[in-house]
């Protein structure tokens, strides 16, 4: 599929006061990361109502107050080790990063760490103390009902997740694990899953359809079913998800649900990786949203939703390793979604996106000047794209910068009551006033670069504080399923 091709609609990402929602990460390993004010820009403007950061980064947490949107903060597994052996420093940092923000920024939840227990083994001794000693900092601060403590673990812990009913946690692992679950439990807390399907079916040598991945009907002839319950399961993400219930199960808990913290697919990858194309991600996390979105469980846990991040906001370019690792984003940096995928349950696509606001042909000059002026200034628009050198400074002419100020300060706006006018000197228009190499906010134009990559001309947001770069080095969990051959070889008719 060519990309310039795609239609670039985006709808909002809804949560259900009833139950389930979708949310998001925010990756910053971006060349041209948004400031923060503008991330939120985007999120509001995308109706996105849940974020998790990898860190506990202060200028999105300040950017955050009054959003209303609901974040999870991250400990970074840097920082881990310190905070496992010191209850003063685990105190430290929930008056920095958590009592400092709220009420204004709503902040509901911390992970402690990424994927500790397969990533960096040697924290394992420290991870369990360091989410003891962050709940006991939450209750001396009487925040502990309004912010929930977990740790984010990857597939891997769980070394045959088919069929699910047989599941166990690796067991290595399984006292550090059984403490986790005593933890989440003791605190009312759920366990946090990154579950890629894409990884599952990448690494499964053929032996599970695409379409099982991508949440697509199989034939009747080709039904995935547990032989022990007899649990039909329409999608690997549901496979996944309830493998990790029975795991739990097998542990003797019961009572702790699943969050799923992590999933995608990603739209871009190389030449040995013809699965992550943009029609891909976008059937995968359309159905998936859909899927999220009527608030039911996997078979064995049906009534209870499975709440989700997908991963991620925007493409983490600057990431180590294949193409793909690079481009999972829903978003580029200036707004603009990258493929269509519609986010509501009834199919029906609604937003904002499809309409420009540029400058009048004959409005006056001194009124456009005036109108750039405040654009790029209070108004908050991004018109580094317009400088001198820049994609679409030329043609060097008052219509063709207000138009782009405009146009970016109305498209990150709207969603908070902007209008396009500017004094008469401007309107809306369905036509793309994109032109060459100049991208306008939400256009579905994307211009290739000498590298094969998509050109963005955001420029670059404020330097990630100390004790965020761990955020930048995470490496999405690669999901190595051990294929039990009596489940695969169960056919329903």
């Amino acid at each position: 599929m060519v990309l310039g091709n795609l239609l670039l609609f985006i709808v909002g990402i809804f949560s259900y006061a009833s139950g389930a929602f979708v949310g998001i990460n925010l990756g910053t390993d971006v060349s041209n990361m948004p400031s923060a004010p503008d991330v939120v820009s985007i999120l509001k403007a995308n109706q996105i109502t849940h974020l998790r950061l990898y860190d506990a980064d202060a200028h999105m947490l300040k950017a955050l107050a009054d959003s209303g949107i609901e974040v999870m903060v991250g400990v970074t597994n840097e920082e881990v080790l310190g905070i496992g052996e010191s209850p003063s420093k685990a105190a430290a940092w929930i008056n920095q990063n958590v009592a400092a923000y709220l009420p204004s920024t709503n902040i509901t939840a911390i992970a402690v760490g990424s994927e500790v227990l397969t990533s960096i083994p040697n924290l394992v001794p420290v991870l369990v103390p360091a989410m003891n000693y962050l709940h006991k900092a939450l209750v001396a601060s009487n925040l502990n009902f309004q912010v929930k403590i977990s740790t984010p673990q990857a597939m891997d812990i769980i070394p045959r997740p088919f069929p699910p009913s047989t599941a166990t946690f690796n067991s290595s692992w399984s006292a550090t694990v059984y403490q986790i679950l005593q933890f989440l439990e003791n605190t009312d807390s759920y366990y946090m899953l990154n579950a890629y399907p894409y990884f599952g079916y990448t690494s499964g040598n053929g032996i599970f359809p695409l379409d099982y991945a991508l949440f697509r009907s199989l034939p009747s002839v080709n039904q995935i079913v547990d032989p022990n319950t007899l649990s039909h399961y329409d999608s690997m993400f549901d496979a996944l998800v309830d493998a990790t219930y029975y795991s739990i199960a097998a542990l003797n808990m019961s009572g702790i649900s699943i969050v799923v913290t992590e999933t995608g697919w990603p739209w871009l990858g190389g030449a040995n990786e013809p699965d992550a194309t943009a029609e891909n991600a976008e059937t995968f996390n359309s159905n998936l949203i859909r899927r999220v979105l009527n608030d039911s469980g996997p078979p064995s846990q049906p009534k209870v939703p499975i709440n989700t991040y997908i991963y991620e906001l925007f493409n983490e370019d600057k990431r180590p390793g294949p193409v793909s690792e690079k481009n999972w984003g829903l978003f580029f940096t200036n707004g603009s979604a990258v493929y269509t995928f519609s986010l509501s349950t009834s199919n029906q696509i609604t937003g904002n996106n499809s309409d420009f606001c540029v400058a009048k042909p004959n409005a006056d000059p001194g009124k456009l000047q005036a109108g750039l002026d405040w654009a790029c200034g209070q108004g908050g628009a991004n018109c580094d794209a317009i400088q001198e050198g820049k994609p679409c400074y030329l043609p060097n002419t008052y219509q063709n910068h207000a138009s782009y100020a405009y146009n970016d300060y109305y498209k990150k706006k709207r969603s908070v009551g902007a209008t396009c006018d500017f004094d008469g000197t401007a309107a809306t228009t369905t036509v793309d006033p994109s032109h060459g190499s100049c991208n306008f906010t939400g256009s579905s134009t994307i211009t290739p670069n000498s590298n094969g990559g998509f050109t963005t001309t955001v420029a670059p947001g404020p330097v990630t504080p100390q004790g965020g770069s761990a955020t930048m080095n995470l490496q999405v969990s690669k999901i190595r399923f051990l294929i039990s051959a009596v489940f695969l070889a169960l056919v329903l008719l």
